[in-house]
């Protein structure tokens, strides 16, 4: 049987005090993206904006979204993708918390996205890469600091008649 003095039994208490919120930061930065994906898929493009920081950092496909700030580039997504069905999947995080307000990440992604058939339309594709990020704590809650989005692959996905629900074809 092990015997703790005070301090040591203090000390351990810490310990696990610390490796708890750690991993509960983890989840909550888990959860941070896993809306992200969703509020995409759903076309919630007001919230989807204010899951980054104000001064958020945002790279996709080597092009720079930075200055339109999280909101703003929320609703340009919104206008590209309108009502076209979309699907977004993230795997296999690898999360490191940095210190009590921030983190960083590396997501593997999966996107489905085709857009509106239509002259000068956009080309569906099938996407696959990852997502490096930065998250910081604001107001006790995890946001997007940074994101930078590559994407591997794109395999063509043929695009749908903007007369027909995009979801049954009809």
């Amino acid at each position: 049987m092990s015997v703790y003095t005070d301090q040591q039994l203090l000390d351990k208490i810490t310990k696990l005090e610390e490796k708890y919120q750690r991993l509960e930061d983890i989840e909550q930065i888990k959860q941070l993206r896993a809306r992200y994906f969703r509020f995409v898929d759903e076309k919630k493009w007001t919230e989807f904006g204010e899951l980054f920081t104000s001064d958020a950092k945002i790279i996709a496909q080597g092009q720079d979204f930075s200055e339109m700030g999280g909101i703003a580039y929320g609703k340009m997504i919104g206008d590209l993708v309108g009502r076209a069905p979309t699907v977004h999947h993230g795997h296999m995080p690898e999360i490191e918390i940095i210190d009590k307000n921030n983190a960083k990440g590396i997501w593997s992604m999966e996107d489905l996205l085709t857009f509106p058939d239509a002259e000068n339309a956009y080309p569906g594709h099938n996407g696959y890469g990852q997502y490096r990020e930065t998250y910081r704590r604001v107001d006790g809650v995890w946001k997007i600091s940074s994101t930078e989005l590559f994407r591997f692959r794109m395999d063509p996905l043929k695009n749908w008649n903007p007369n027909t629900d995009p979801v049954t074809g009809k």
